[in-house]
C-alpha cells in the first residue's frame, strides 16, 4: 500500500469520528434503522405481506459469484410472526418505467382495508423525489379463545414518506421524512383499552457512488422520535433518538478490502422513569474476494453507557467457498447488540405494555451456521442449513405478572426477558419456468433451551409462543401477461413446554390479479381457508376465513 492510499484511508477515519452527531446502532435486522429511500430507479410498488415482521435476527447466507443464480434465502434462526391480526394481499404487481405513479385501494371483509399511493418526481438526471403512503387495518368482531364472546377488535396503520436523492458527480446525498401512526384496542377487559403509537423521522445521508474512488464511505445521521400514548402507569411515553452511522473501507489488493463502521445511538426518555443512555458499535473487518473464495472476518464491538452500561464482542464472520459454478459451501458466525427501542418491541408485540422496568438490549452472543447451496438446473436452487443461536436478554411476552388470575388484568400482556438458545436445521428449494411458473418450499425446525429455568414457570412463559416448525409453501402461476394467480401454505408449530403446546399457525391462502386494462388491474386474496383458530399472542385471536379486494392504477 502507497503513502497516498494510506492517507486516504486515515483521512476517511478521522472523518468518521468528527462530531457528525450522535452514531447509530448498527443493526442490518431492524428495519427503522436503515432510513434511506432508494430513487435511482421507478418505485416498484410489490404488494409486501404487511402482517409479518422479523421477531428475532436473520443470518444472510452469502451468495453465489460466478453463475447467474437467484439466491435470496435467508436463514431464520428464529421466526417471522405477523405484527397484527391482519392478513395482507401479497400478489405482485410492478410498475413501467413511463408510469412514475401508483395507486391502490382494497377492502374486505372483517373492514379489511388496503390503501396505497406513490409518485416518483423526476426534476433532472442528478435530482428526484419519491412520495409514498400506505394504510392498511382491519375493524371487525373476533371470536375469543374458549367461547368467551366477541371482541370488538380495531387495528389501523399508517405510514407516509417523502424523499429526496441528489446525485452528484461521485457522492449520492439523500434526505427522507417519514411518519408513523398504529391505532388498536385491547381485549375486553384489560388494564388498558386502547393504545396509538405515533412515530416520526428525518434522514440525512451521503454516500459513495464511484467506484474508482480509492476510498469508499457512506454517512447519515437520524432524528427518531417515537410516543407511546397509553401504557399501563405511563402517558405519552416518549424515545427521542440521535441515530448515526459511517462506513469507510479500502482496497489493499485487488481482491481485498479493509473497512470499519462506525455507529451510534443517543436515547433520551420523556414521562417515564427510563434511564437515558448511549450505545456505540465498532465493525472494524478485512474481506477477500475472487472467483472461488469469499472470506470476511471482523468482529461486532458493542459498548453501553448510562442504562445497561457494558461492553460486550461478537464475531462477524463468513466464508463461503464456490467450488463449481453453481455450488456453494458456506459457513458464518455473527451476533452483535440488538437494541430494544420502542420501534422493536411494536414489532415484536404491539400488544404488550412497557411497565417500569426498562427493558435492556438484547445480545445475540452468537449465531453460527453451516450450509450448501446448489442451483443443478436452470430455474432450480435449493439451500440446506443448520446452525445454533444464543440470545442473552431475549424478548417473550406473557400475561401481565404473570398472574393470570390478577382479575382485571389478565388480558395484559406485559414484554419481559430472559436468556434463551436454539438449534435449527432447514431447507429451501425454488424453481422458476420462465415467467410462466414459480414454486417455493422451505422448512425450518428449531429446539430451543432457556439455560436457567429455576424460577418457577418462567420456562412455561419464555417458551410458550417460540416456534418449532415452520413451513412455507409459495405458488405463482402466470399463464397469459395480464393474469396472476398465487396458492399458499404456512404453518408454524410452537415449542411444547410441559406436554402442551398452543395450537400451530395454518394459513392456506389464494390469490391473484388481473390487469383488464393497461394500467388498470383488480386484485384479491382470500386468508385462512381452513378457517382455523389460532393465536400470534398470547390470548389474542385471528380472523377466520377472510378476503380483500380491490382496484390498482398505473399512471
Amino acid at each position: 500500500m502507497n503513502m497516498r492510499k494510506i492517507q486516504y484511508i486515515l483521512s476517511g477515519i478521522t472523518l468518521m469520528t468528527l462530531p457528525l452527531g450522535t452514531h447509530a446502532q448498527q443493526q442490518p435486522q431492524d428495519s427503522t434503522v436503515n432510513r434511506t429511500v432508494v430513487v435511482e430507479q421507478e418505485y416498484n410498488p410489490d404488494i409486501l405481506d404487511a402482517s409479518k415482521i422479523n421477531v428475532l435476527p436473520k443470518v444472510e447466507p452469502p451468495t453465489a459469484n460466478k453463475r447467474t443464480v437467484e439466491y435470496d434465502v435467508t436463514i431464520m434462526p428464529a421466526n417471522t410472526i405477523p405484527a397484527t391480526v391482519l392478513q395482507a394481499y401479497t400478489g405482485k404487481e410492478t410498475q413501467a418505467k413511463t408510469q412514475p405513479g401508483y395507486i391502490r385501494l382494497g377492502y374486505g371483509n372483517y373492514g379489511n382495508l388496503d390503501a396505497r399511493a406513490s409518485y416518483l418526481f423526476t426534476l433532472s438526471n442528478s435530482d428526484r423525489i419519491n412520495l409514498n403512503f400506505h394504510m392498511n387495518g382491519m375493524d371487525g368482531k373476533l371470536e375469543l379463545p374458549d367461547n368467551d364472546g366477541k371482541w370488538d377488535s380495531y387495528y389501523y396503520r399508517t405510514h407516509a414518506n417523502i424523499g429526496y436523492l441528489h446525485r452528484f458527480k461521485k457522492v449520492d446525498l439523500d434526505v427522507v421524512g417519514n411518519f408513523g401512526l398504529s391505532n388498536f384496542n385491547f381485549l375486553p377487559d384489560a388494564a388498558v383499552r386502547k393504545q396509538k403509537f405515533t412515530s416520526g423521522d428525518i434522514h440525512f445521508g451521503v454516500k459513495s457512488r464511484d467506484e474508482e474512488l480509492p476510498l469508499q464511505f457512506s454517512a447519515e445521521t437520524n432524528l427518531m422520535l417515537y410516543e407511546r400514548q397509553y401504557d399501563f402507569g405511563s402517558l405519552n411515553n416518549q424515545e427521542n433518538i440521535i441515530r448515526t452511522k459511517a462506513l469507510v473501507a479500502g482496497g489493499i489488493s485487488e481482491e481485498q478490502i479493509v473497512g470499519i463502521g462506525l455507529a451510534m445511538d443517543n436515547v433520551l426518555y420523556k414521562n417515564n422513569n427510563f434511564e437515558n443512555y448511549t450505545s456505540l458499535n465498532l465493525n472494524p473487518h478485512y474481506r477477500l474476494e475472487n472467483d472461488d473464495w469469499k472470506i470476511r472476518i471482523g468482529a461486532q464491538v458493542d459498548m453501553a453507557f448510562g442504562f445497561g452500561k457494558k461492553f460486550r464482542a461478537a464475531p462477524d464472520v463468513a466464508i463461503e467457498y464456490n467450488f463449481a459454478d453453481s455450488y456453494i459451501l458456506y459457513a458464518q458466525a455473527k451476533g452483535g447488540r440488538l437494541q430494544n427501542d420502542f420501534r422493536r418491541l411494536e414489532a415484536f408485540c404491539p400488544y404488550g405494555l412497557v411497565t417500569s422496568k426498562q427493558p435492556d438490549a438484547t445480545y445475540e452472543q452468537v449465531n453460527a451456521a453451516l450450509g450448501f447451496k446448489a442451483s443443478p438446473a436452470t430455474g432450480l436452487w435449493l439451500n440446506l442449513y443448520a446452525g445454533y443461536q444464543n440470545l442473552k436478554d431475549d424478548l417473550f411476552f406473557h400475561p401481565a405478572g404473570f398472574d393470570e388470575t390478577t382479575e382485571g388484568h389478565y388480558r395484559t400482556l406485559a414484554i419481559n426477558q430472559w436468556n434463551t438458545s436454539n438449534i435449527y436445521a432447514g431447507a429451501e428449494v425454488r424453481y422458476d419456468y420462465k415467467n410462466i411458473f414459480s414454486f417455493v418450499a422451505a422448512g425450518t425446525y428449531r429446539s430451543w433451551d432457556t439455560k436457567d429455568d429455576s424460577q418457577f414457570g418462567v420456562k412455561d412463559y419464555v417458551l410458550t409462543y417460540k416456534p418449532a416448525f415452520e413451513a412455507n409453501l409459495h405458488i405463482d402461476v402466470h399463464p397469459i401477461s395480464a393474469l396472476l394467480l398465487n396458492l399458499g401454505y404456512r404453518h408454524i408449530s410452537r415449542e411444547k413446554v410441559e406436554e402442551s403446546k398452543v395450537n400451530a399457525v395454518n394459513n392456506l391462502y389464494l390469490g391473484g390479479s388481473y390487469e383488464f386494462f393497461k394500467g388498470i388491474s383488480v386484485y384479491a386474496r382470500i386468508n385462512n381457508l381452513l378457517n382455523r383458530n389460532y393465536q400470534y399472542y398470547w390470548g389474542y385471536p385471528t380472523e377466520g376465513t377472510n378476503f380483500i379486494g380491490g382496484v390498482s392504477l398505473r399512471f
